[in-house]
C-alpha cells in the first residue's frame, strides 16, 4: 500500500504496511523558524506556581493531527479514551484527520500549500519529508526546544537517530527510535508450492518458476498481485530484482531512477534504465506476463492486494518483512487452512538499516501549539499506557496483552489497524505473540549483518532541478511502468524511447547535480 507503493521496512513491533510515494506539490515556501512560524514557545522555567520547573499547561489546548492511512473503525472508542488521559497528562485533546492510501500523495502537500490549521503531521523519507523540510512546511526544532518539552525522547532517542533526520544541517522530524531493515521480500502460497512439488523459492529463477506455474495451473488465481496504481513509479518487485541484486541504493527511490553501488566510495550516479542489468531484468518481466503471471489491465489495479491474497485471488505479492510477517500472522489465524510462507529473493546480498526517517512526526511550521504538540509526541514515544493505547488500540478489544513485550489480536482487532502509527515506533513497540517464528530469524539474521556506506545519510536536494524532477517523474508513468510490466513488446526499442523522453525531461541535468551534491558531501565526511 504506502510508499512508492508503499516502500517499506522491517519492524519486529509494527507489521502495519505500506507502499506508494511520490509527486511533490505546494508547501508553505518560506522556511520559518519556530520563532517566526509561531508564537515564541515557551520556556522550560514559566511552569506553574506548584510546578515551576515545568512547562505551563494550564490553558487547555485542542490539537489537530495529521496522518496517513484509512480511518481505524474504532478510532472514536480509542482517541476518546487517549483524549480522556491526554486532558490528565498535559490538559489537552487532539482530533485526527486521516488521508487515505489511495490519495494521500495528491492531498498531502496540498495541505501545506493551502497552509490549513493542523500542528502535528506524520512524515517519512518516503512520505516527502525532505520536500516540505526544504519549503519551509515543517518547524525546526531546535535542540532547546526538544530538551523542554520532549525530555523522554531528548534522553531515549540515540544522538545517530537526530542527525540522519537533519537537512541541510536542521531538524524538522522527531524521527522513530526503533531498528527497520529496508528489504523487501515476497508473500507466497507455499501449500501451492507444495501441490506442484516445486523446488524452495530462494532466487528470482526459482520465484518465477513458481509464479508461472500458478498461472498455468490454478483457475481463478492470479499468481502475482501487482499494483502500480496511485502515482507509483517502479514495479514494485524492483526493489528486490534490480537494487538488492545488484547491491544498488536508489538516491532518491521517490523521484529518480539514478543510483550508485553500495560498495562505491566515489559515490558515482548511474541512470538504472540504461544499464545491462535493468535491460535483463526486462526480459525476466516480460516472460512473466507472457505467462500470464500479472492481470493485463495491471496498470489501472486499484484493489488492496492483501486482501485479495486473503480471498485466495492472489498468490503472491512483494512487500517489507514486517508487513508480510503481519499477513502471514493473520492469515493463520483467520484461515489456518491456507499455508503461506516468506522468501528472501536475494540471500546472500547486502542488507540496510532504515535511517530513523523511515517513520517520525513533525510539526507544521504554522501550529500555534508547538509545545504541547511536542509533549504528545513525547507521550506517544514513551509514555507506556499512550503508546499501547493509540499503537494497538484498546486491552481486551483490538489487543490482549501478553505482558510487557507481546500481544496478541483481540476480537476487533481489525477495527484498529492500517494507517501511520509508526510514526511513533520506539522500544515500546510489542511484538505480536503470532509473529511468524520464520520472519524473526530472517530479521535477526540481517540486522547481525548490516551494511552501512558512505552516502547511507545523504539527502538529496532537487529544489535547483525541481522542475526536472517532476518531468522526470512523469515520463516514468508513462514509458517505464508499461515496459517494467511487459505490456511493450520490442524491448528494445522500449528501453530506447524510456532513455530518450528521460534526456528530453531533463535527466542528465539531475545527474549532474545530484553528483555535485554526492561529492560535496563525501568531501566534508573526510
Amino acid at each position: 500500500m504506502k510508499n512508492k507503493t508503499k516502500k517499506l521496512t522491517v519492524t519486529l513491533a509494527t507489521m502495519m504496511a505500506l507502499g506508494t510515494i511520490l509527486s511533490a506539490c505546494g508547501g508553505n515556501n518560506n522556511a520559518n523558524t519556530g520563532a517566526e512560524a509561531t508564537k515564541a514557545p515557551a520556556t522550560a522555567t514559566e511552569g506553574t506556581a506548584a510546578n515551576p520547573g515545568a512547562p505551563d499547561t494550564s490553558k487547555e489546548v485542542k490539537l489537530k493531527m495529521l496522518l496517513i492511512g484509512g480511518q481505524p473503525g474504532d478510532y472514536d472508542k480509542v482517541f476518546g479514551e487517549l483524549n480522556t488521559k491526554l486532558k490528565e497528562k498535559i490538559n489537552a485533546t487532539v482530533e485526527t484527520e486521516f488521508l487515505d492510501w489511495s490519495d494521500w500523495t495528491q492531498k498531502y502537500p496540498l495541505k501545506f500549500a493551502a497552509n490549513e490549521d493542523f500542528d502535528l503531521v506524520y512524515t517519512a523519507n518516503w512520505a516527502l519529508y525532505n520536500d516540505q523540510a526544504l519549503k519551509g512546511g515543517f518547524l525546526e526544532l531546535t535542540d532547546d526546544l526538544l530538551s523542554t518539552y520532549m525530555p523522554q525522547t531528548w534522553e531515549a532517542m540515540p544522538k545517530v537517530n537526530w542527525e540522519q533526520a537533519k537537512v541541510d544541517g536542521k531538524l524538522f522530524m522527531v524521527p522513530n527510535n526503533n531498528v527497520e531493515v529496508t528489504d523487501k521480500v515476497v508473500l507466497y502460497r507455499e501449500d501451492l508450492r507444495k501441490k506442484y512439488n516445486l523446488p524452495e523459492i530462494n532466487s528470482l529463477e526459482s520465484y518465477a518458476t513458481y509464479l508461472k506455474t500458478v498461472a498455468k495451473e490454478e483457475t481463478g488465481i492470479t499468481a502475482y498481485g501487482a499494483k502500480p496504481a496511485d502515482g507509483w513509479k517502479w514495479h514494485e518487485l524492483d526493489q528486490a530484482t534490480l537494487e538488492q541484486n545488484n547491491d544498488w541504493n536508489l538516491v532518491d527511490a521517490n523521484l529518480l531512477p539514478l543510483a550508485y553501488k553500495l560498495d562505491d566510495a566515489t559515490g558515482k550516479i548511474f541512470n538504472i534504465y540504461d544499464t545491462p542489468e535493468f535491460r535483463e531484468l526486462l526480459t525476466y518481466y516480460k516472460d512473466l506476463a507472457d505467462n500470464g503471471v500479472w492481470s493485463k489491465n495491471v496498470v489501472s489495479n486499484k484493489n488492496d492486494v492483501w486482501q485479495d491474497i486473503k480471498a485466495e485471488k492472489v498468490s503472491s505479492y512483494a512487500q517489507n518483512l514486517g508487513t508480510v510477517a503481519a499477513n502471514v500472522s493473520e492469515m493463520r489465524r483467520d484461515k489456518p487452512d491456507v499455508e503461506l510462507a516468506i522468501a528472501d529473493l536475494t540471500p546472500g546480498k547486502k542488507k540496510i538499516a532504515a535511517i530513523s526517517t523511515q517513520n517520525g512526526m513533525a510539526i507544521h511550521a504554522t501550529s500555534k501549539n508547538v509545545e504541547r504538540s511536542l509533549m504528545l509526541i513525547d507521550l506517544l514515544q514513551n509514555d507506556k499506557e499512550i503508546h499501547d493505547l493509540t499503537m494497538y488500540g484498546i486491552a481486551g478489544t483490538n489487543y490482549i496483552p501478553d505482558g510487557d513485550k507481546k500481544y496478541s489480536a483481540g476480537p476487533a482487532a481489525a477495527n484498529y489497524t492500517g494507517f501511520s502509527n509508526w510514526g511513533w515506533n520506539s522500544p515500546l513497540n510489542r511484538q505480536d505473540s503470532a509473529y511468524p517464528v520464520e520472519a524473526d530469524n530472517m530479521f535477526n539474521s540481517w540486522q547481525s549483518s548490516i551494511y552501512h556506506f558512505p552516502l547511507e545519510t545523504f539527502v538529496f536536494d532537487s529544489t535547483p532541478v525541481k522542475n526536472e524532477v517532476a518531468n522526470i517523474g512523469n515520463v516514468m508513468l508513462r514509458y517505464a511502468i508499461p515496459l517494467e510490466y511487459g505490456l511493450i513488446d520490442d524491448l528494445d526499442k522500449g528501453q530506447a524511447d524510456l532513455i530518450k523522453q528521460l534526456k528530453s525531461a531533463g535527466i542528465d541535468k539531475v545527474q549532474t547535480e545530484l553528483q555535485s551534491q554526492i561529492d560535496a558531501f563525501l568531501a566534508a565526511q573526510k
